[in-house]
């Protein structure tokens, strides 16, 4: 592949519910581009992109995949990225590396919850958009359907620039409302131009001067114009719709079949010309490495070079490598950069590229373009690779937070270090999952985005290294606290020959307030206790906390107060009084009218209008508080309070229910009181399991 310049180069991901089509639409980019001798095809397993065996197996993209193409003197990086809402990592990950995106949308479903998902990422990283209504030769499809659809959820701003020639198994061409040009297309994607069909031209017409309108609002001299002349000239709505793009103003809305290949090449056109190259974007912003002064990084092919690691993949044949783009400067082989978050150099090797599974060989990464570096001694996933005369820092990608959570423990014994350590280096790679040790509850809990993330982790594990796991359920990490309060004397007194033992305590526990913890008060008056002894006192009721008298759980905001006591002079000592602040604790405890306390989670379920009734009645069963609901388009977002007791294996049940729809996101809210007939149920447990243990 040739070298390009930075104002050459388009940065484009692909976005959209799964089963949109976007991995066959880029398969058929690959044909058109002469990547391929042939259109790949998910179905059969001969994708260019979905090429792993989970991908084959599964017939869905797993995680970003790279495909970089040639098109009118223009490279194009496209990254594909899963629709899976398990995955919705990678598309995190793409947004921080592209200038462009474009969502895909099914011409029969139309906008749809993981559309909406994705968009709200898109959101967030203001970043330019476009759609694409794939699929438009299924049957019983509408193209005003589907442009509908978009505006319905998206707003006027979601335009037009194109029109479909037929519909459903009809559909063999568009008009192009920019030139005012129509296109047939024949089996192998070519296209010639015919005359407007007569029975499109109003519409046509009445589309374009949609477009004009949308166009004029993305700058102010053009809408002076529009508004002057009650029109715009064809040079002015594609300096209009251009402006419109980067500004994130106008969302141009294209039509066509990956599967079909049917309008392809007019989308490439339309990438090579409409698409901003990172020269036409706000620079970066990074900061001075260990310090929040902000640094913008310009796409200065001549600069100091600047890079982040956005994706690393570990495969056995070609080894560790590191997706990289370019902010600033040129990335070439055998120099040195330094990485920013390890403090470590790293020699850059050979420079590649990627067209799905085929690696291509470069010989630079200019500012602005994407590329892939192998065998890094110690970099991983949001690090940031700089000249070492240039401590800039790249912010690192925010990922969603994990809402599904199973234990793992490993299937041999002795080989717990084994799970911890392949975990790690897999989180290398992929940071939306995280594995947590609780010693108290004596598992490790793995968190991941839904159940396919999970299996897919479990089988990596596996293959990789050569670990297998069990899945059970999560212990729940309850609380104890007190309602009442209790005075408790203890004396420990123990002779034995030689010194003894002697300490003796009265202690006051009461409730301290919610959120408040423990408070220890030395209330002590003259000297019964000598002060000597009272942190050892302290220490005990400390340690009792740890495992609680219900169901051994940790107990939290209670106030102990010291405020009696006596002691020996020969036979006192620190371990003595120890021991009776924690036996006076443990018993002041149970008569202190003790319960037990679960974590409560915010949850926020998002699910179209018709499954409302089932998630709601669904959420109510599992103990949940529903506080609220606001619509989202055709969708409605649930807003409620549930304790986490009740969520596991939530994610597959609200596929379930949802046929696959539904989507969620968590956050720890509180602790409050377990009911008096699931506490019981806990406890009796909990007493099971230390016999059990015992």
């Amino acid at each position: 592949m040739k070298e390009y310049t930075t104002e050459q180069i388009r940065n484009i991901c692909f976005a959209g519910q799964r089963g949109c089509g976007k991995t066959s639409l880029i398969d058929a980019i690959a044909y058109n581009t002469k990547i391929n001798n042939r259109i790949g095809r998910v179905d059969d397993g001969s994708s260019l992109l979905d090429y792993n065996e989970d991908e084959i197996a599964r017939k869905t993209t797993i995680s970003a995949k790279l495909l970089a193409c040639e098109w009118k003197s223009q490279k194009i990086n496209l990254l594909d990225c899963p629709g899976h809402t398990d995955f919705i990592g990678e598309l995190q990950s793409a947004l921080q590396v592209t200038e462009l995106v474009g969502i895909l949308v099914t011409a029969l479903a139309g906008v749809e919850v993981g559309t909406q998902l994705h968009w709200k990422e898109i959101d967030k990283k203001n970043k330019p958009r476009f759609f694409f209504v794939n699929k438009m030769g299924v049957e019983n499809v509408k193209w005003r359907t589907s442009l509908d659809s978009i505006n319905n959820a998206f707003g006027k701003q979601a335009v037009a620039v194109q029109l479909p020639i037929g519909e459903a198994e009809n559909f063999r061409g568009v008009v192009d409302l920019l030139h005012m040009k129509a296109y047939e297309f024949d089996g192998d994607g070519g296209r010639k131009e015919i005359d407007i069909p007569a029975d499109l031209k109003d519409e046509a017409f009445a589309e374009r001067e949609r477009l004009i309108e949308v166009a004029a609002e993305a700058d102010d001299n053009l809408l002076e114009k529009y508004f002057d002349e009650g029109t715009l000239n064809d040079a002015d709505v594609l300096l209009g719709l251009q402006e419109g793009i980067i500004k994130s103003k106008v969302f141009p809305v294209l039509f066509g079949s990956g599967n079909k290949n049917v309008g392809v090449r007019i989308l490439l056109d339309f990438l090579a010309e409409y698409a901003p190259s990172p020269k036409q974007v706000a620079p970066m912003q990074a900061v001075k490495t260990d310090t929040e002064d902000v640094v913008e990084l310009s796409y200065d092919p001549a600069g100091s070079t600047a890079a982040f690691v956005f994706k690393v993949v570990s495969e056995g044949h070609l080894g560790d490598m590191s997706f990289v783009k370019c902010f600033n400067g040129t990335i070439k082989p055998s120099i040195d950069l330094k990485n920013q978050q390890k403090n470590n150099t790293e020699r850059i090797g050979h420079l590649y590229t990627f067209q799905g599974k085929n690696r291509v060989e470069i010989q630079s990464i200019p500012a602005g373009d994407i590329g892939v570096l192998v065998k890094l001694k110690d970099t991983h996933t949001g690090n940031t690779l700089a000249d070492s005369s240039f401590s800039v820092t790249i912010p690192e990608v925010e990922f969603t937070n994990p809402v599904m959570d199973v234990a793992v423990k490993a299937a041999k014994k002795g080989e717990e270090d084994k799970v911890a350590a392949g975990f790690n280096k897999l989180h290398e790679e992929d940071p939306t999952f995280k594995l947590v040790a609780f010693p108290a509850l004596k598992q490790q809990v793995l968190y991941g985005q839904g159940p396919t993330h999970i299996d897919i982790l479990v089988n990596k594990l596996k293959n990789r290294f050569g670990v297998e796991v069990e899945l059970v359920k999560p212990r729940i990490p309850y609380r104890e606290t007190i309602k009442g309060k209790a005075e408790k004397q203890y004396k420990h007194k123990k002779q034995s020959g030689g010194r003894g033992q002697y300490g003796d305590v009265h202690i006051r526990l009461e409730p301290n307030g919610r959120g408040n913890g423990f408070e220890f008060v030395d209330a002590i008056k003259g000297g019964v206790i000598p002060s000597k002894f009272i942190p050892a006192v302290e220490k005990g009721v400390v340690e009792a906390m740890v495992n609680g008298n219900l169901a051994g759980s940790q107990v939290v905001d209670v106030k102990v107060t010291l405020f009696f006591g006596s002691y020996h002079d020969v036979d006192s000592s620190d371990l003595a009084f120890k021991i009776s602040g924690m036996m006076a604790f443990r018993e002041g405890f149970m008569d202190a009218k003790p319960i037990l306390l679960e974590p409560i989670y915010n949850i926020e379920i998002t699910v179209p209008d018709e499954f409302t009734g089932d998630v709601m009645g669904d959420m109510s069963s599992r103990r949940g508080k529903i506080s609220g609901m606001d619509p989202d388009g055709a969708n409605q977002i649930i807003k409620a309070q549930v304790p986490q007791a009740e969520l596991y294996q939530y994610s597959v049940d609200l596929r379930s229910m949802t046929q696959g729809q539904g989507v969620y996101t968590l956050s720890l809210s509180h602790y409050e009181e377990v009911p008096h007939d699931a506490a019981k149920k806990v406890i009796e447990e909990a007493k099971r399991e230390k016999e059990a243990d015992e």
